[in-house]
Parts: structure tokens; C-alpha cells; sequence
């Protein structure tokens, strides 16, 4: 029995700490549960989002879109995508105590993800052109702000919220190109 028995070095006190196999064990188990509470919760509301209203049909009736329009099952799909990528980035951020040390972290990331699924029914299904691109633009700019309280945390994390800031700059710029249809 006391083989199995690990000593590991905290690098807040000076004794070691005890740390059996079975311990590991509770901790991974721990670790992927809330992985997946934080990767499901905004993919299902991502989900839920497009499901609700994601026909587009003010968006697909718009004959004379310019050829670098995205399709609308692209549009969903890199919403997805965006979604799963700042859920990990952000458990990654949570996983280093990244909220507790910056406390704008968790707040922003709130907001992004509101903002995430609020440009969708605005924009194209409502057709609230105007609306849509001032979401997108504040949109661009939480994210931006959580690209610099992530990189503080986890640099795996940062590079996690790049693809998602180019996604939304490209909605802008969608999104500008609607209004001056």
C-alpha cells in the first residue's frame, strides 16, 4: 500500500502532499465532466439557436448577394465550430483559475456567448440589418477583449479564440455588405 502512494510538491506550502492513484482517478473523472458541462452547455444553446430560427429566409431571398457570401449551412456550422472552440478555450482559462485571477474573464466570456447567439435571429431571420451589425461589431470586441484576458491564463486558450475573431470580423464584414444592399 505504500508503494502506490505518490509524494508531489505543492507550490504553496513546503510539506509534501499525499496523492494516491485512486485520487488521480476521482480528479480525471471530475475533469471530464465538467469538460463536457462546459463544452455542452453553449454548443446546445449554439444548437437551439439555429433549430429555432435558423431558416434564413430573409437571408436566402436576397438574389443579388456578392459570390463571397456564405452559404447559410456554413454560417451555422462556423457558429459551431466558434462555440465549441470558446467553450474549450474557456474551461482551459477555468482549469488555471484563469477567472479567478482576471476577473473580467468570466463576464466576458458571458457576454460573448450572448452575443454569439443573438447575431443570428437579428440578422437573418429578422432582418434587423442595422441591429446585426452593431451586434457583430460588439460582438468582435468581446472577443477581442477575451482574447487578451485568456492569453494572461493559458496560451492554448488564446490561439483557441484567433479563428473564432476572424469568424466574426468576416460577419462583419457580411454584415456591412447587407446594409449597403
Amino acid at each position: 500500500m505504500a508503494s502506490q502512494i505518490h509524494y508531489v510538491r505543492q507550490t504553496s506550502r513546503t510539506t509534501p502532499v499525499r496523492v494516491r492513484p485512486e485520487d488521480k482517478k476521482a480528479r480525471a473523472k471530475k475533469a471530464l465532466w465538467s469538460l463536457t458541462i462546459a463544452i455542452a452547455v453553449p454548443l446546445t444553446l449554439t444548437l437551439f439557436i439555429i433549430f429555432k430560427f435558423g431558416a434564413g429566409k430573409r437571408y436566402r431571398a436576397i438574389t443579388d448577394k456578392p459570390f463571397w457570401f456564405p452559404p447559410l449551412w456554413l454560417i451555422h456550422l462556423a457558429s459551431i465550430g466558434s462555440s465549441f472552440s470558446m467553450s474549450l478555450a474557456a474551461w482551459l482559462v477555468w482549469v488555471d483559475r484563469g477567472f479567478h485571477l482576471d476577473s473580467n474573464a468570466l463576464p466576458l466570456y458571458i457576454s460573448q456567448i450572448s452575443l454569439s447567439t443573438v447575431w443570428d435571429p437579428l440578422e437573418l431571420v429578422m432582418g434587423a440589418v442595422w441591429f446585426g451589425f452593431l451586434f457583430c461589431l460588439l460582438h468582435f470586441g468581446v472577443l477581442f477583449a477575451c482574447y487578451l484576458s485568456f492569453r494572461k491564463v493559458n496560451p492554448f486558450a488564446r490561439d483557441l479564440v484567433k479563428p473564432c475573431l476572424i469568424w466574426s470580423a468576416f460577419l462583419a464584414l457580411v454584415s456591412y455588405k447587407l446594409l449597403t444592399l
